[in-house]
């Protein structure tokens, strides 16, 4: 588990999420690409805080690339649940119908 340190100052703790969900790769033949970075080099991995914010974590196989997390809105979090299949928690259910076609 990691801890960051948020652009507003917070500290968070992926150990303390109450929900947590991991980018979907897609085989392309040769490697799995994630669906979100679109590479099989780097990785995201959403979550819930314990106080109902979603921020994502960025991971990356780059050598010299340290990992970090940013904030993201809850209209962002579920455009990233919808892209990966997910089914949206119930903060984030009404913002379906505004999001998908």
């Amino acid at each position: 588990m990691s801890t960051y340190r948020m652009s507003d100052g917070m500290v968070v703790k992926t150990e303390n999420s109450v929900k947590s969900w991991k980018e979907t790769t897609d085989w392309n033949g040769n490697n799995h690409i994630g669906r979100a970075t679109k590479t099989q080099w780097e990785h995201q991995t959403l979550y819930r805080s314990r106080k109902g914010r979603y921020y994502v974590e960025h991971e990356s196989q780059w050598q010299g690339t340290l990992p970090h997390a940013e904030w993201v809105s809850n209209e962002e979090a579920a455009r990233w649940l919808l892209l990966m299949e997910e089914e949206l928690p119930e903060d984030l259910a009404m913002l379906a119908d505004a999001l998908t076609e």
